[in-house]
């Protein structure tokens, strides 16, 4: 080499211990070399995803401790010829946790207009049963004037309320497993998928127990 003056001028290019191994590492990836570069691992099910993950979480902590083993004896890393960590990605379970937060993001969009709509069912059958109160008066007179009390008045209307919850939780039920069937049908023949709109026995009893209670509060103040 030369320089501004033309007199040649010696040059030394060092390579530190760092930069040989990012060349080497990055002609193995570039397949330079016979040294693999990564394996790739199909499990056959998610029970052996599970187990294989386990394996490899437990292998990396015992590297963590061998190098931390090596740097407490040493003061650096310089030299450690260990095991050495493997990195990672769990292709299934990213994809299936972008699932499941697309899910829950959808499944708490239907949450809230389903509130929206147990809210407005409410104020209605409060209403209704006011309304009923209203017209009613003379039969309530008549049912004071021969010993009725109060009490037994209320809970004519609160008998009534809880019909009107009862008959509306069992026809929502009866609906939704008689409209589950065709929408099973209809995506069994789009996607192959059969029994995806399925209603448990135990959530359809706790519907019908939340619609009677709901009617039974809005009954309560007419």
């Amino acid at each position: 080499l030369g320089d501004a003056t033309g007199v040649p001028v010696q040059a030394e290019r060092v390579f530190s211990k760092e930069s040989v191994a990012s060349v080497a590492e990055l002609v193995r990836t570039l397949g330079g070399n016979n040294t693999p570069n990564s394996v790739q691992i199909y499990a056959r099910d998610f029970d052996t995803k599970d187990s294989i993950l386990t394996y490899l979480d437990k292998w990396n902590e015992s590297v963590n401790a061998a190098r931390d083993a090596y740097y407490n004896s040493n003061g650096d890393y310089d030299g450690y010829d260990g095991p050495t960590e493997v990195k990672y990605t769990d292709t299934v379970g990213v994809l299936m946790s972008m699932m499941q937060t697309i899910l829950d993001a959808i499944t708490y969009v239907l949450i809230a207009f389903t509130g929206i709509s147990l809210v407005v069912s409410t104020v209605m059958i409060g209403v209704i049963t006011y309304v009923s109160v209203v017209e009613r008066t003379k039969e309530i007179g008549i049912l004071r004037s021969i010993g009725a009390r109060k009490k037994d008045i209320k809970h004519m209307f609160n008998a009534e309320t809880f019909i009107i919850g009862l008959a509306a939780g069992l026809i929502g039920i009866g609906l939704a497993y008689f409209i589950s069937i065709f929408i099973n049908i209809a995506i069994k023949s789009l996607t192959g998928i059969a029994g995806i709109a399925a209603l448990p026995f135990t959530t359809a009893l706790i519907m019908v127990l939340v619609s009677v209670v709901l009617t039974l509060i809005s009954g309560l103040i007419p």
